[in-house]
C-alpha cells in the first residue's frame, strides 16, 4: 500500500457582502450583524486553503499534480468569487447569508463538483481576516 499524505494549496481573493439574512427583520439583522449588516456592504481579502488527502502515488511522486489543484480552485473560487459581491453575483447566497460558514460551504461544493477526484477533497479552510477563520471537511 502506497503511503498516505495531505497537500495544500493557498489563494487569495477579494470581495466584498453584506451578512444579512431574508430569515429576520431588519432589526434582527442590525442586532445580530452590527456593523457588518451596512446597508452597502464591507470587504475582505479572503485567503482560503484547500487541503487534499490521499496515497502518493509511487510513480510521479505526488498526490494530484499542484498544477491541477491550481486549476480547480481557479475554476471553484477565482473565477466566481474574485472582486465580486458575494450576495449579488453568486446565487448561492441568494437566500443565505454570506458568512464565512457559508462561504466555507460553498467553496467545499464547488471543489467537488470540478475535482476529478473528488474524493481526495479533506479540507476547505478559509480566513476571513486574520483572526475569523472557519474550516469544514464536509460533515
Amino acid at each position: 500500500m502506497a503511503p498516505k499524505g495531505y497537500m495544500t494549496r493557498r489563494i487569495q481573493f477579494s470581495a466584498c457582502h453584506r451578512l444579512h439574512s431574508i430569515h429576520l427583520s431588519d432589526v434582527e439583522n442590525k442586532q445580530i450583524f452590527g456593523k457588518c449588516n451596512n446597508l452597502n456592504g464591507h470587504g475582505h481579502n479572503y485567503i482560503v486553503k484547500v487541503t487534499l488527502f490521499g496515497e502518493i502515488d509511487p510513480t510521479t511522486g505526488m498526490i494530484i499534480n499542484m498544477t491541477d489543484l491550481k486549476k480547480y480552485m481557479q475554476e471553484a473560487i477565482m473565477n466566481p468569487m474574485d472582486h465580486k459581491n458575494l450576495d449579488l453575483d453568486v446565487l448561492y447566497f441568494s437566500d443565505k447569508p454570506s458568512t464565512t460558514e457559508n462561504l466555507t460551504v460553498f467553496i467545499w461544493n464547488q471543489m467537488k463538483k470540478v475535482m476529478d477526484k473528488s474524493e481526495l477533497l479533506y479540507e476547505v479552510e478559509v480566513h476571513e481576516t486574520e483572526n475569523n477563520i472557519v474550516k469544514y471537511r464536509g460533515e
